[in-house]
C-alpha cells in the first residue's frame, strides 16, 4: 500500500501531455472532499512551471488567484505560458483548467543564485515540536465528536506532521490572539530535488493560514455557520528549504472585514533562518440560515 508521502510525491510529478501542457490528479485522502484543496492546485501549478524552467533557476515568488472551486473527481489541466526567459530571471504564467473553465491562474518568477546583503527578523520564541501534542494525539481527543464523513477524513493518514502551538478546541473554540503558530514537516525523509521541496512547502503553506483570522472570533472551520475559502495566495522563497525537516509557520491576521480576511505567514527553519513568507486573502462568510419548509 502506498504511504501518504509517496502518493503526494506522485501527484506532484505532474504528467506532461504536450510541451507546455500538464495533467494533475487529486490524492486519495482528498478525493472525498467537496472541493480540491487550494494548496494542491498551487503546488501542481508550480510543479508544471518548474518543468519548463532551466535547472539553474529556483522559484523566488509566486502569486495565485483561486477563481472557481476545483472538482476532486476529475484531473486538472495546467497550461504553462513561457512569459519570459531572461539572463537571470524566468517568468511563467500557469492556468489550471477543469470542465473547460479556469479554476486558478498563477504567475511565478525564477532566479539564478546571486550573492548579496543579508538580514532578517528573528524567529519567535516558541515551544519546540517535542513539547507539543502530535497530530494523532490531537485527533484522538476529538474524533468521536465528528460526523462520520468528517471523521473518515480526519483519521486518514496525512503526508505532513503538524504540531500546533496554542491549538483551539474545535468544538468549544474561545476567542484567541490572531497569532497562529505551527510546526510542520513531511512524515518521513525524502530524496528529492529542491524544486520538489518548493512544491511541497507550497502545498503546506495553504494549511492553517486562513485559520489565523478565525481565532479572534472563536471560530473553527467545522462551524456550520461559517464558509471559508482561499481567494488568493502568494509565496516568497528566500532561502533553500526542506519540507522533510521541522519548519515553524508563524502566522497572523492583521485585518478581517467585508466577508474577507487578510492573513500572512513567515516560515523558519528550526535554527531560526527565515526561508519563506506568505500572504493570503480568504473568504470568511456568514452562512445564511436555511428557510424552514
Amino acid at each position: 500500500m502506498t504511504d501518504a508521502v509517496s502518493e503526494l510525491l506522485g501527484i506532484l510529478e505532474v504528467e506532461r501531455l504536450e510541451v507546455d501542457l500538464f495533467r494533475g490528479f487529486t490524492p486519495e485522502w482528498e478525493a472525498e472532499r467537496p472541493r480540491v484543496f487550494g494548496g494542491q492546485v498551487i503546488a501542481q501549478a508550480l510543479a508544471s512551471a518548474y518543468r519548463t524552467v532551466k535547472d539553474d533557476r529556483q522559484c523566488h515568488s509566486l502569486h495565485a488567484y483561486f477563481i472557481r472551486p476545483g472538482d476532486p473527481k476529475i484531473p486538472i489541466i495546467y497550461e504553462v505560458d513561457r512569459s519570459r526567459d531572461g539572463g537571470s530571471f524566468t517568468t511563467r504564467r500557469v492556468v489550471a483548467i477543469q470542465h473547460g473553465q479556469q479554476i486558478l491562474n498563477m504567475s511565478a518568477s525564477f532566479h539564478v543564485h546571486e550573492d548579496g546583503w543579508d538580514h532578517q527578523h528573528d524567529m519567535p520564541t516558541v515551544k519546540q515540536p517535542e513539547e507539543l501534542k502530535s497530530r494523532d494525539e490531537f485527533r484522538e481527543m476529538f474524533k468521536d465528536k465528528l460526523p462520520e464523513q468528517e471523521r473518515k477524513h480526519w483519521e486518514r493518514p496525512q503526508p505532513f506532521d503538524m504540531k500546533e502551538i496554542g491549538a483551539m478546541n474545535p468544538f468549544n473554540p474561545k476567542p484567541k490572539s490572531d497569532v497562529n503558530e505551527v510546526w510542520f514537516r513531511l512524515t518521513r525523509k525524502i530524496d528529492a530535488a529542491p524544486a520538489m521541496h518548493h512544491c511541497l512547502v507550497a502545498w503546506a503553506s495553504d494549511m492553517n493560514l486562513l485559520g489565523s483570522s478565525l481565532r479572534p472570533h472563536g471560530l473553527h472551520w467545522i462551524n456550520p455557520e461559517l464558509m471559508t475559502a482561499s481567494l488568493d495566495h502568494a509565496i516568497w522563497f528566500h532561502e533553500p528549504i526542506r519540507a522533510d525537516e521541522w519548519l515553524l509557520y508563524s502566522m497572523d491576521s492583521p485585518k478581517a472585514g467585508s466577508g474577507r480576511s487578510f492573513n500572512r505567514g513567515s516560515i523558519y527553519t528550526r535554527d531560526g533562518k527565515l526561508v519563506a513568507s506568505t500572504a493570503q486573502e480568504g473568504l470568511m462568510r456568514k452562512m445564511k440560515p436555511r428557510k424552514k419548509d
